[in-house]
């Protein structure tokens, strides 16, 4: 009986020289620390199960962290049976797995954990600027930050890699804060030759330069380097921008000088067309009337020398319409491409309708000329029936051509709009106010040229 603990002690005690554990008091902590990153490899001791010998899990390691176990047989027994081990990572690396494991019943320990180095990301090349690191991308390492040549630091001039994974402070950038430099040739006054309307002008393009870019592109507003000039004075502007969008601005101005004319009035009822630049020396004008109007006096006059004008101006005046003719289609034919025609048709001068529209169609005779339309009544029945242009009595053969070309009835009121190629465009059964009238010539019948004419000449009926 005073034999078993003594085997017990010295068996105990022959393992633990074997295995190279120290013994200490029941309840006490091992420290282990390493200083390399490995990545753990588990092996595993299985003896027979006897439950005279603790059990034993394999021997923990942790590259780069630090182990405090703690054991319920002391501190040698740093892997039998219940011994807890909590686990950390030197500064700059990172525990992944478990902080804290616990050898289990089976042999395993109840999880695995390694110590993975903090890195901080790749920091972006700085535009213009570089930068030179201690250590590279690891925690404490520091990141100091340069410019080129022409270009000054803006933000944090270092950053350090902090051991969250995160940079301090904001990447900074590089600036250019310098303008470039910029000079235009001085100003030209030009006088132009007798008899031409433009100049050639010549100059030397300006040259820009800049402390940072060595290459910089000039830009140009204006008419470029031996372009002709027309009379009155041209600035011409130059603009240069760095990479940094610094910019330079410089500008000349040349000036053409032209012999004129006194600038010509367009006729009434008409306008003009002209050479060149209108009334400078040479220039040849031409005059033209409106559809429905035919022009008096010469056609052309020159810019003399002597800046006056050749002969008199020309006028406008209403087309003379043949009304002595014994057909319709002669008649249609004096307006073909000139004018519009509104064919008024009644049972009498005496119907309701038509006088009312008698009266409207009085007020609005000079609306209806500056929109080209010509009016023509057709009155009554045979052998009293009336056709009319104005003053003018039309034959009763133009009449009835009139009527069966347009099929215009006798029988009650009506008007047809017909535009300048001789097409029934609309036709009113009812009294129509000048207004009506006008939106619709306008809308549909004139032309581009002929609405902008009529803006300049709108205010001649008022």
């Amino acid at each position: 009986m005073t034999k078993l603990p003594f085997l017990l002690l010295f068996e105990f005690s022959a393992i633990s020289l074997i295995l190279g554990l120290n013994t200490e008091g029941s309840g006490s902590t091992y420290h282990n620390s390493y200083n390399e990153v490995e990545q753990e490899q588990e092996t595993y001791y299985t003896p027979e199960l006897d439950y005279k010998h603790p059990r034993w899990c394999h021997l923990l390691k942790l590259s780069n962290g630090e182990m405090t176990c703690t054991s319920p047989r002391g501190g040698n027994h740093r892997s039998s049976l219940g011994t807890r081990c909590s686990l950390s990572c030197d500064r700059g690396y990172k525990l992944i797995g478990r902080s804290s494991v616990q050898c289990m019943s089976n042999r395993r320990w109840s999880g695995s954990a390694y110590c993975r180095r903090v890195r901080c990301h790749v920091l972006p090349l700085v535009h213009q600027g570089t930068y030179t690191c201690t250590s590279g991308f690891v925690v404490d390492s520091r990141c100091d930050y340069t410019c080129f040549q022409g270009y000054q630091i803006e933000g944090d001039r270092y950053r350090i890699c902090q051991e969250g994974g995160r940079w301090s402070g904001i990447e900074p950038t590089c600036a250019d804060h310098d303008p470039p430099k910029l000079k235009c040739p001085v100003s030209k006054v030009k006088v132009a030759e007798p008899g031409k309307l433009t100049l050639s002008v010549s100059w030397d393009r300006p040259v820009a330069t800049d402390t940072a870019d060595r290459s910089l592109r000039v830009l140009r507003n204006g008419p470029e380097s031996g372009s002709e000039f027309g009379e009155g004075e041209h600035v011409i502007r130059y603009k240069v921008y760095d990479q940094a969008r610094n910019t330079a601005t410089c500008k000349f101005v040349v000036r053409v000088e032209v012999k004129r004319c006194p600038a010509l009035k367009e006729p009434l009822h008409g306008y003009l067309t002209c050479s060149s630049d209108g009334n400078n020396y040479g220039a040849v004008c031409e005059y033209h009337c409106d559809a429905g109007y035919e022009r008096t006096g010469t056609a052309t006059r020159v810019c003399l020398f002597n800046r006056n004008w050749s002969d008199q101006a020309a006028e406008c005046v209403l087309m003379q319409i043949q009304t002595d003719i014994r057909s319709a289609g002669a008649l249609l034919d004096q307006f073909y491409e000139k004018r519009r025609l509104l064919i008024v048709s009644a049972p009498s001068v005496s119907e309701q309708y038509y006088k009312l529209q008698n009266i409207m169609l009085q007020k609005a005779s000079c609306g209806l000329d500056l929109r080209h339309v010509t009016v023509i009544e057709l009155l009554g029945s045979p052998p009293r029936e009336v056709g009319r242009i104005k003053e003018q009595q039309l034959d009763a053969e133009v009449v009835e051509g009139l009527r069966q070309a347009l099929q215009i009835s006798r029988s009650y009121f009506s008007m047809v709009l017909v535009d300048e190629l001789g097409v029934d465009r609309e036709r009113f059964i009812n009294p129509t106010t000048s207004d009506e009238l006008y939106n619709y010539i306008e809308e549909y019948l004139l032309t581009e040229e002929e609405r902008e004419r009529l803006e300049l000449n709108r205010d001649l009926c008022d």
